[in-house]
C-alpha cells in the first residue's frame, strides 16, 4: 500500500508524543521534544503538504506569508483580514503594562479605529518581515561613527541569485538577526530557508529551530511550500521538493486531546495549489492569486496557543 504524504507527519507527531523527552519551557506549559527531525514533501504537479487529518485554515498562512513579503511588522494588516494569530503577543504585552483586562475582540477594534494605539500596541519589533526585506545595514560617517544605510532586502536578493547563479550553494536567507533579537515579540522560529536548482526544478529547505507539532507545523510547511511555488514561478522553474527540518521539534502537554484525536484519523486526498498569475515580482502576489483544489480534510481541532 502507498503510503500517504501526510503518514511521516503523523509518525514524527506518535514519536514525540510518546518517547520525547518531558521537559519545562519559556511559555510555562511544558513539552515533549525530540531534536532534529526531518520531513520530505514532493510538491510536483501543483502538489502541496497540506495536513487533511484535521482542516488548516492555508488561505490564514497564506496571508501571513503575503504579510511577511510587505516587511510589516504590525498586527494591524492582518487584523483587517481578520487573521488573529499575531493578536496574542501584542495583547499579552498590553495587558502587562497597564493592567487593563481587555479580551482580544476589543483589542484588535481599538488597533483597528485608532492609528496611534495600533502604532503603539500592535507593533511586534523587528519580525520576519523586517529581517526578510530591510535587514539593517550600517555605513560608515567618520571618526567611528555609523548611519543606517538602504535596507537589505534578502528577498530580492535570492530572486536574482536564483536567476542568475542558480548553482549557487548560498540561495538563502534568514530571519535570525542576533542584535534585534531582545526587540522581536518572538524570535523567529521557521528561522533559515536555503533553496536548490537541479534540473529545471527549485526545491527548498526550511530550518526551524523550534517547532510546535501540534499548530505550528501545519502553517509552517503550507507557507514554505507556497514559497517555493511562488519563487519556482517567478524564476521559470518547476517545484521540486520541500525539505522541513527542526531543531526542537516538540508537543505541549495541553495537547494531548488534539494528538490522540489527530493520530486516529486515517489521512484522505491529495490537495493541489494553483497559482492562477504571474505577478511582475515575488512582492506583488494576493490572496486571490492561490486556490487549493481536492481538499476534503477531517474536522479542526481546538487547541490553546502557548505564549
Amino acid at each position: 500500500m502507498t503510503s500517504h504524504y501526510e503518514d511521516q507527519y503523523l509518525d514524527l507527531l506518535r514519536r514525540v508524543w510518546e518517547t520525547g523527552d518531558e521537559r519545562r519551557d519559556r511559555t510555562g506549559v511544558g513539552t515533549r521534544s525530540l531534536f532534529g527531525p526531518t520531513l520530505r514533501f514532493d510538491l510536483s504537479d501543483d502538489r502541496v503538504p497540506l495536513l487533511t487529518t484535521k482542516r488548516v485554515a492555508w488561505k490564514t498562512a497564506a496571508r501571513e506569508m503575503l504579510w511577511f513579503l510587505t516587511g510589516d511588522t504590525n498586527i494591524r494588516a492582518l487584523v483587517a483580514q481578520k487573521v488573529h494569530i499575531w493578536t496574542d503577543w501584542p495583547l499579552a504585552r498590553y495587558r502587562r503594562e497597564t493592567g487593563e483586562a481587555i479580551d482580544r475582540d476589543a483589542f484588535e477594534a481599538r488597533i483597528l479605529a485608532d492609528d496611534a494605539f495600533a502604532t503603539a500596541w500592535g507593533d511586534l519589533g523587528p519580525v520576519y518581515g523586517k529581517q526578510w526585506v530591510d535587514w539593517d545595514q550600517y555605513e560608515p560617517v567618520g571618526d567611528g561613527l555609523y548611519r543606517r544605510g538602504p535596507g537589505i532586502n534578502q528577498i530580492a536578493e535570492l530572486v536574482r541569485m536564483i536567476r542568475q547563479d542558480p548553482t549557487s550553494r548560498r540561495l538563502l536567507f534568514t530571519g535570525w538577526n542576533v542584535a534585534q533579537l531582545g526587540g522581536m515579540a518572538l524570535p523567529p522560529c521557521h528561522m533559515t530557508y536555503q533553496f536548490h536548482v537541479a534540473g529545471g526544478r527549485l526545491s527548498g529547505m526550511l530550518w526551524q529551530r523550534s517547532c510546535d507539532l501540534g499548530l505550528g507545523f501545519a502553517f509552517n510547511a503550507f507557507s514554505a511550500a507556497l514559497l517555493i511555488r511562488m519563487l519556482a514561478q517567478q524564476c521559470d522553474l518547476a517545484a521540486g521538493e520541500l525539505v522541513w527540518s527542526a531543531g526542537d521539534a516538540h508537543v505541549y502537554l495541553n495537547h494531548a486531546h488534539l494528538v490522540e484525536e489527530q493520530l486516529a484519523r486515517p489521512p484522505r486526498g491529495s490537495p493541489r495549489l494553483r497559482i492562477h498569475r504571474r505577478p511582475a515580482s515575488i512582492f506583488d502576489y494576493a490572496i486571490e492569486d492561490f486556490a487549493v483544489e481536492d481538499y476534503d480534510p477531517h474536522p479542526a481541532i481546538a487547541a490553546p496557543v502557548a505564549v
